[in-house]
C-alpha cells in the first residue's frame, strides 16, 4: 500500500478506505506478505465494468470525430467575414430587430 500512497500522493487512510471498498466489491484481491498487504486487480471482476464503459467510449469518440470534422470544414471554407454559420450577414439580423 505504501507504493500506492507514494505514487498517488494521497494520505494512507484515504488509500486504505478506497482499497477496502474495492476489496468489498471484488475488484481487487489482497494477500498478506509479512506486515505488508499486497493488492492485485481482479481482471475477471473488472471486465464487465470495462465492457460497459466501452459503450460510452464509442459514443464520445464518434461525437468528438463529428466536432473535429465540422471544425476542419469550417477552417477550410472561405472565411466570409460578417456571416454566421448559415451564410447570413450580421446586418441581416439587425434589420429584423426593428
Amino acid at each position: 500500500m505504501g507504493e500506492i500512497v507514494d505514487s498517488l500522493r494521497l494520505a494512507q487512510p484515504s488509500v486504505s478506505k478506497h482499497l477496502r471498498v474495492l476489496l468489498e466489491v471484488g475488484l481487487v484481491d489482497v494477500r498478506r506478505d509479512g506486515r505488508r498487504m499486497l493488492y492485485r486487480t481482479n481482471a475477471e471482476a473488472i471486465r464487465p465494468l470495462h465492457e460497459w464503459t466501452e459503450t460510452f467510449e464509442r459514443y464520445w469518440r464518434h461525437q468528438l470525430s463529428r466536432v473535429k470534422e465540422r471544425a476542419e470544414r469550417k477552417s477550410h471554407s472561405p472565411n466570409d467575414a460578417g456571416t454566421d454559420s448559415n451564410g447570413r450577414r450580421k446586418h441581416d439580423f439587425d434589420r429584423n430587430k426593428n
